[in-house]
């Protein structure tokens, strides 16, 4: 097994990383490309071998945009997945050198995640899973011998995987939060992807200052208005170390999104000060990636 632990990068064109995720079925595969697809890769799920090397051609073409890909290729590619060895052999030999992620676990732990999930093996659909199981392990054993990396999945939850997976496979960027911060109007109507939603219609409302109704909560003096008094110093307070507490719990739970809505009446003035106040108090944190997104500012 090579010594090698993260994504190799080599230069034929132009710098690329190609990462081939393997292993048994029901070791976390689907979670593995989860997590190098938040890591910014473009990812393949069950690509035959033969159709891998045709990234690598357009890996060479400057305008493809692709400079990440992470794949998974594994039994369901049925008599074609024979073709893996020689395929990565073929993509060293032009220049190419793939990292092999493989992905295992032990008999008892794969038999409780089928009986879970009451999925049939690919290797046995119409026998025993433990068949399956048996044959499957035998089959990819010169594939554990080739992988670059080899993680036992027996003892570990999905997101622990993916925790895993973006500390040591891609650095500090993949362990990070995405979180949107999305100011909106509860008139036009609550947003739908939310995870968390803040009502704040109970902070002073700037609408009906003649002299702030045309501005938004980027301006000054909107935000010096809905924060006056002791309402909002009060909310912050008791607000941010919440969030202070839950973004690295979602972290921790290997959470790789979290959107925040931050709603009032017309999306204009008390969710985007409160929004804004957010994203300045999180903007130290290492851990954590915020983006704003202001949904109804532009409808009047």
């Amino acid at each position: 097994m090579s010594s090698s632990t993260g994504p190799t990068e080599v230069a034929t064109a132009k710098q690329v990383t190609l990462v081939v995720i393997t292993g048994h079925s029901g070791a976390g595969k689907s979670e593995a490309i989860a997590s190098f697809e938040d890591g910014g890769y473009f990812c393949v799920d069950n690509l035959p071998p033969r159709m891998i090397a045709g990234l690598g051609e357009l890996f060479r073409h400057e305008g493809s945009g692709v400079e990440r890909a992470a794949v998974v290729s594994d039994v369901r590619g049925g008599e074609y997945f024979d073709d893996l060895l020689q395929v990565l052999d073929d993509l060293e030999v032009e220049g190419l050198r793939p990292m092999v992620l493989f992905l295992e676990a032990d008999e008892e732990t794969l038999l409780d995640r089928y009986k879970e999930t009451r999925r049939r093996h690919p290797l046995a659909p119409e026998g025993r899973i433990v068949e399956g199981i048996r044959a499957e392990r035998e089959l990819l054993a010169p594939l554990r011998e080739r992988a670059d990396k080899v993680i036992d999945t027996s003892d570990l939850t999905g997101g622990e995987l993916r925790r895993q997976i973006a500390e040591e496979l891609l650095g500090k960027e993949g362990g990070k939060l995405a979180l949107t911060l999305l100011t909106f109007g509860f008139k036009n109507g609550p947003p739908r992807d939310a995870d968390l939603t803040l009502d704040v219609r109970f902070l002073p409302n700037p609408y009906y200052d003649d002299a702030l109704r045309p501005m938004t909560g980027m301006d000054q003096e909107v935000r010096d208005y809905v924060e006056s008094g002791t309402q909002a110093g009060e909310f912050y307070g008791r607000l941010l170390p919440l969030l202070e507490f839950l973004v690295p719990a979602y972290v921790a739970e290997g959470k790789s999104h979290l959107t925040i809505a931050v709603g009032c009446t017309g999306g204009r003035h008390r969710s985007i000060t409160v929004a804004d106040r957010i994203r300045r108090d999180l903007a130290s944190r290492e851990d954590v990636i915020v983006r704003v997104k202001h949904r109804d500012v532009e409808l009047g």
